[in-house]
């Protein structure tokens, strides 16, 4: 193997090694952790069936990202290691180790010498911009893409190789190689959109690089009877890319994916100037990081490219240049293939004389015909003039052309995208800059070739800009550590994203004020946030301020009248606010959103059934069991599959039960069971089903099953001694309390009923135990203060038990019992005084 290549390898997975010890970040969770595709009980056949994030992708909400070969490598981790980031991130910095080795073997072939070939490969290696693709895991499908791009390419150069050769070789291998182009590029298409445009790349290395086609000879090229063996090649590259254009219509439904107006501002814009404008700028912003890339960031949508509405935006000046010098770098490099473009008979499969010869990766001149006759020079001039000329349009043919085809597709000129500029998608491209860069520096050495000082110094130039991306990519690298560190690299840049989702991060630690504060900073920047809006509705129902939560549910909704999770979580606060009426109103709101082109359709379609679970659960609380029993029913009939029934037929039987219909009620709980065997509430209630026929023995039976089911869920523990209590059973109660409170000392619920079932068994002592406990957990709970009151009072601790009594008359001062209990109390403290 080449020494540059190994060289450049090394160095690629060394400045990556330091990803190894990162978590999941920013796309990474949608990706992965939450893809139901990479699950080994979802069938292998819908990862092509589905996007890259898990959605059908006939869905209208679908991104239409279609990457089953880059899902299939995540499944296979998961396979390995589950969700374990490590095992994630080490096959993105293998990967990028093997095509950084491919990229630079690829080099070698156009650069030929060994000072040009290591700067393009360690740049490649090294550069700051592949931090996104292989640092954040979902940039496998940006390096998965090119290692099938370049082993697609190459294979397209040996069939040109095979084609032109002069001396006698099967067609067999022919065959071979232009099979081996159509399935890398295949290949390099499911692993990510940007592979097709590999073709493009074939073309202009067949026209402009093996035959240097002129501009008036391509529209003739089929009267050519010298570039007649290239029509094959270009046919075949035709019909491969509208083949495969074709198959990628048809999957995504023949429909263009829709995207959030905040993913991709200008493509939201009414104005057709600030489109265009804005447009035109973003491919020289995109340039400008791949030559300097000192700023970066993990996202760029909403206003961090601010739209360019004016004519008269000076950031216009920068679009002027950057068009104007690349079109005057394309005049160029037209005209020089019009005066460098020699018979076919001299020129080899990469486009240099039959006459120069490759020997230990230099360049060797042999002599020339006498007739060999360019139009301009004496023969004897030609040959040594070609060889360096040829070298240098090659490198510039082919730089230029992989900056270029794999670009297009984010330029937003065949459909918009749902990005603003994403570094990622640069890795593709910087191929050509890298390219190019390697052979400007061997230009600038051979051009100090005599001045030995200056020669060196051209080389330290450039390994020091090696260096100086190394660094940079390793300090980049550890921003991508944990999402904190990311979110907060991006705040300069995109402050309202960023600051959301450190908000996220904060409220997830459980730093309240952190995240309370972040989540406002971000809609200060950017108020018409619905996620911000949401998540920080949930941050305030948990601390117990209603009103504000709401109020954020109501903006979030206001921002986004289809956001239904906003309305699930605001009907849940009306309900539990005993606000009824409301409640119901904003169920049947959220059951009848229409979801359809929304992200990640299948956690809106669960919430919608969500909510008629719970409304019918508010119907039934109200004994309105007729209209409870008909929602259940809609709820099932509008149940996706992935949704599980056995919790919706659950509360449809309770509500059976309690129009005394019991037949109905048991085939309920049947079903429920059917659907999910070891769910604990289905075994309960058909334990109580058997209780109310008096069939008690059954009902026992059922009762055990639960408690068996899990020693973790104790609802079945506290109905199981329930049942006992009621049987008259108190020790056996008073038993099975004690052991759940064993592995549960910190529920409330649990401590108190189990002081109360230790009461009735006269177990006084282990009751005022239990009810202390239990007040301590929840200081502000009025029955848990006066039943300790209760129970200090029957213990002879009269003190303590008025101070109970007192705090519980501070919370409800017109408890009756309370009252009695306290004067009761008083009258006994008086009579004990001497």
């Amino acid at each position: 193997m080449d020494l540059c290549a190994i060289v450049a390898g090394v160095l690629a997975l060394v400045l990556y090694l330091n990803t190894l010890s990162a978590d999941f970040a920013y796309d990474d969770s949608r990706a992965i952790v939450k893809n139901q595709d990479l699950l080994p009980e979802t069938p292998l056949l819908d990862i092509f069936f589905d996007d890259f994030w898990g959605t059908p992708l006939t869905h209208s909400g679908s991104h239409k990202s279609y990457r089953p070969l880059c899902v299939l490598t995540f499944r296979l981790n998961y396979y390995l290691g589950e969700l374990s980031p490590w095992g994630y991130h080490l096959g993105n910095a293998i990967l990028h180790t093997v095509v950084t080795v491919l990229y630079t073997m690829l080099a070698r072939k156009f650069l030929r010498y060994t000072f040009p070939t290591m700067i393009a490969g360690l740049l490649f290696a090294s550069h700051p911009i592949h931090t996104e693709a292989v640092a954040g895991i979902v940039g496998r499908a940006d390096v998965g893409a090119c290692l099938f791009f370049i082993l697609s390419f190459q294979c397209y150069m040996k069939y040109v190789e095979e084609r032109d050769s002069e001396e006698e070789r099967s067609k067999i291998s022919e065959i071979l190689y232009l099979v081996g182009t159509a399935v890398f590029t295949t290949a390099s298409m499911l692993t990510k959109e940007q592979g097709v445009t590999v073709l493009g790349i074939c073309v202009v290395y067949e026209l402009f690089i093996c035959h240097k086609i002129t501009l008036y000879e391509l529209f003739k090229i089929y009267k050519l009877p010298k570039l007649r063996k290239c029509l094959e090649g270009l046919i075949v590259l035709v019909l491969i890319g509208v083949s495969l254009v074709t198959f990628r219509m048809y999957f995504m439904g023949n429909k263009p994916p829709e995207f959030a107006p905040s993913d991709n501002p200008a493509s939201d814009s009414d104005s057709i100037i600030t489109r265009t404008l804005t447009f035109l700028l973003l491919p020289t912003y995109n340039f400008w990081i791949l030559l300097c890339p000192r700023v970066l960031s993990f996202d760029w949508s909403m206003e961090a490219i601010p739209l360019v509405e004016s004519l008269f935006d000076f950031r216009n000046l920068f679009s002027i240049l950057f068009y104007c010098g690349l079109a005057y770098f394309v005049y160029h490099v037209i005209c020089w293939i019009h005066r460098q473009s020699p018979p076919k008979a001299y020129m080899n499969g990469n486009g240099f004389s039959n006459h120069t010869i490759i020997s230990n990766g230099k360049v060797a001149q042999t002599k020339s015909p006498k007739n060999f006759h360019n139009g301009t020079k004496h023969s004897s001039e030609v040959p040594g003039c070609l060889k360096s000329n040829v070298v240098t349009l090659n490198v510039i043919i082919l730089s230029l052309a992989l900056m270029v085809f794999p670009f297009i597709l984010a330029t937003n000129l065949f459909f918009y995208v749902g990005f603003v500029i994403a570094e990622r998608v640069m890795y593709i491209p910087s191929m050509g800059y890298c390219m190019l860069v390697g052979h400007g520096a061997f230009i600038l050495q051979r051009h100090f070739a005599v001045e030995d000082v200056r020669r060196k110094a051209v080389s330290v130039m450039f390994f020091t800009l090696i260096g100086s991306f190394s660094l940079k990519t390793i300090l980049r690298n550890r921003d991508w550590q944990t999402e904190e560190r990311l979110y907060q690299s991006g705040l300069s840049i995109n402050p309202a994203k960023a600051w959301g989702n450190l908000a996220n991060i904060y409220n997830g630690d459980g730093r309240l004020d952190d995240a309370e504060m972040a989540y406002r900073s971000a809609l200060k920047y950017r108020g018409n946030m619905a996620d911000v809006h949401y998540n920080l509705g949930i941050l305030l129902q948990n601390q117990k301020r209603t009103e504000e939560a709401i109020e954020s549910y109501k903006k979030a909704i206001h921002c986004r009248p289809r956001l239904s999770m906003a309305h699930l979580n605001l009907a849940l606060i009306y309900a539990d606010e005993g606000r009824s009426e409301e409640a119901e109103k904003t169920y049947h709101d959220c059951a009848g959103l229409d979801t359809s082109g929304l992200k990640d359709p299948r956690l809106h379609e669960n919430t919608k059934i969500s909510c008629l679970y719970n409304l019918g659960r508010l119907l039934a609380d109200q004994d309105r069991t007729a209209e409870a029993l008909a929602v259940y029913e809609d709820a099932l009939r509008r149940r996706p599959d992935y949704y599980p029934p056995h919790s919706i037929l659950n509360m449809q039987g309770e509500s059976y039960v309690k129009n005394g219909e019991y037949d109905k009620a048991e085939k309920c709980y049947i079903e429920a069971l059917k659907s999910k065997p070891d769910h604990i509430p289905a075994h309960l209630t058909m334990a109580k089903l058997f209780q109310k026929k008096n069939q008690n023995d059954i009902a026992e039976e059922w009762f055990l099953k639960a408690k068996n089911l899990t020693l973790r869920i104790h609802c079945s523990t506290i109905t199981m001694c329930q049942f006992l209590l009621e049987k008259g059973r108190l020790t056996e109660s008073a038993d099975h309390y004690r052991r759940a409170v064993n592995k549960s000392p910190n529920e409330h619920e649990l401590l108190f009923n189990a002081a109360n079932a230790l009461r009735q068994a006269e177990d006084n002592v282990g009751a005022e135990e239990f009810y202390r406990r239990a007040v301590a957990l929840k200081p502000d709970s009025m029955n848990g203060l006066m039943n300790c009151g209760a129970m200090l009072h029957y213990n002879g601790k009269l003190e303590e038990a008025e101070d109970m009594y007192l705090r519980a008359l501070k919370l409800k001062p017109d408890d009756e019992i309370t009252k009695s209990n306290l004067a009761k109390l008083r009258m006994s403290m008086k009579a004990s005084k001497p």
